[in-house]
């Protein structure tokens, strides 16, 4: 994986993302006056119960809904003010999304599903050395329904990747995986954040998976109820649950 220089998981001079007096409701709210501060090259942990407004969160900071007020500023980008086609050059430029159920297009080979978001970038990793550092290099021409499933959700995080974002949001990215090969797939986030210097952001069920973030931010009732900081993070490898 090509390494670039690596930022400060929690004292970075710029924030990567910050979220001011979010609301959402669906007829019943979902945030409420949420406040969210995410360090240059963090790895953060989301955790919450169900409906306590996780996903939600998730979905306004990728652009992919918009709050029903409050401001969210990524970079020197405030989201919620970009119009359509700005949100849309929004999420191909800085933002990565990685979803629970991978997402793929069933009609295409993993190398044309990476491929598809390589063409939208200005600046895109290489297609083939992304494809290989990720363990696809012997895959690449096979189409989801013949993959597995961990060979799925890497596809799904090369096509996230190849566009360099700045920040990579992961709804669940192991909820459909067995264990081992949730563990390779926590390896692999692991060594992004690491190499890259990429801030990743995870919504979690699972305490244990929470323990490699450098912090767990808890939400209930659409606000942030607790924030745990970890300086020295579980290593992905050491995880059992």
């Amino acid at each position: 994986m090509t390494t670039a220089t690596s930022r400060n998981a929690t004292g970075g001079a710029t924030p990567a993302l910050s979220a001011r007096r979010l609301n959402k409701s669906y007829g019943t709210p979902v945030l409420a006056g949420l406040d969210l501060d995410i360090a240059d090259g963090e790895f953060v942990a989301i955790m919450g119960p169900s409906g306590s407004g996780k996903s939600t969160l998730m979905h306004c900071l990728s652009g992919m809904d918009r709050p029903d007020s409050g401001t969210i500023l990524v970079g020197d980008r405030e989201v919620t003010s970009l119009s359509r086609k700005d949100l849309g050059r929004y999420r191909r430029d800085l933002v990565g999304f990685v979803f629970q159920f991978y997402n793929l297009v069933p009609t295409l080979t993993a190398r044309e599903n990476v491929g598809v978001c390589q063409y939208l970038s200005d600046d895109p990793m290489p297609l083939d050395d992304l494809l290989a550092d990720l363990g696809l290099a012997d895959h690449r021409n096979k189409f989801p329904s013949q993959l597995s499933g961990g060979q799925q959700q890497r596809c799904a995080i090369a096509r996230a990747l190849i566009k360099r974002p700045r920040l990579l949001l992961c709804d669940e990215p192991t909820g459909a995986l067995d264990y081992e090969t949730s563990k390779e797939m926590l390896s692999l986030l692991e060594r992004i954040n690491r190499d890259l210097g990429t801030t990743i952001v995870i919504v979690t069920h699972n305490q244990v998976l929470a323990e490699m973030a450098h912090r767990t931010i808890t939400v209930r009732d659409g606000r942030i109820s607790d924030v745990e900081v970890r300086k020295d993070p579980a290593l992905a490898s050491s995880l059992t649950w």
